[in-house]
């Protein structure tokens, strides 16, 4: 059909003259501005933008550098409070080990107080029984002529042997179980003779641990003379703990049977200084040798 302009010839003609037309007459160029802006920012449009998209980068940035300080700051908090704790710890383990090396020196030289008393005391009895045993000898030689007076004076000295010999006994046997044994029988021996009375040895099981701390045996010995009970603890040597572990000994006797104690009896020829005020506060009644117990 002649005549008919289509678009895109329409597009080419406009495109060959936009140029001259835009020279002739300005406003057609503002107008093609105008719609354009609708569809495209302008220059100054996208370099605002720009700059706000710089600038949005440069404050999540600096954002993000100041948490990973903040971060670095708390991990070298928590490094150094670690530190610390860590030597603190250090500083205690060191403490307890020195307080612990000076226990041990303590107890060291405690224990060789106690060998060199003791062997102190082992010369002391081995002294006084030479001495003994020359009186002995002189009154033997003494006593000849001396006829029926010889009997008594005999005796005498014979008791006065056998108390050094039991007091040099207890001292070897503080260091077997088989010579404690030995030393309490015979303690026990003369403590029937005096009471005219049996000495019964009672061993019972302690379970809930109320004497020694955990379950174990608890040995007595007792005597029942006329109705009434007699506890005692005859050994070659009382200690302060001796003493309290007696009256323990006593005082769980007396619940299991429901029955109270009328006398509470130490017999020992070595009875530490230290123990003696303690059984006068727990009225337990101490004596160096059998035949000095009161029979009443």
């Amino acid at each position: 059909m002649t005549g008919f302009v289509t678009e895109e010839e329409m597009v080419r003609t406009m495109r060959g003259h936009l140029p001259e037309l835009l020279r002739s007459d300005p406003s057609l160029g503002d107008h093609i501005l105008s719609v354009a802006r609708e569809h495209f920012p302008s220059k100054v449009e996208t370099e605002d933008r720009f700059t706000r998209m710089l600038n949005e980068l440069a404050r999540e940035r600096e954002a993000q550098s100041r948490k990973w300080a903040e971060q670095k700051a708390e991990d070298k908090r928590k490094w150094e409070e670690q530190k610390a704790e860590d030597k603190r710890r250090w500083d205690e383990q060191n403490r307890k080990w020195d307080e612990q090396n000076r226990k041990w020196e303590e107890q060291k030289a405690e224990d060789k107080r106690r060998w060199d008393e003791q062997n102190r005391k082992w010369e002391e009895s081995n002294r006084r029984f030479d001495e003994v045993n020359e009186k002995v000898d002189r009154l033997a030689r003494s006593t000849a002529a001396m006829g029926a007076h010889w009997d008594t004076q005999f005796d005498k000295m014979n008791e006065k042997v056998d108390r050094l010999a039991r007091s040099t006994t207890a001292v070897g046997a503080r260091w077997g179980t088989q010579s404690e044994r030995a030393f309490r029988d015979a303690l026990a021996a003369i403590l029937e003779k005096s009471f005219g009375v049996e000495v019964l040895n009672v061993t019972e099981f302690d379970e809930a641990g109320e004497v020694f701390g955990q379950p174990d045996q608890v040995e007595l010995d007792v005597i029942i003379k006329n109705g009434l009970l007699i506890l005692c603890e005859l050994k070659s040597s009382m200690s302060k703990s001796d003493m309290h572990a007696f009256a323990r000994k006593v005082r769980f006797y007396e619940k299991r049977h429901h029955r109270q104690a009328d006398r509470m009896i130490v017999v020992s020829p070595m009875i530490d200084e230290l123990a003696r005020p303690v059984g006068k506060k727990l009225g337990i009644e101490l004596y160096p040798d059998s035949l000095e117990v009161p029979v009443r």
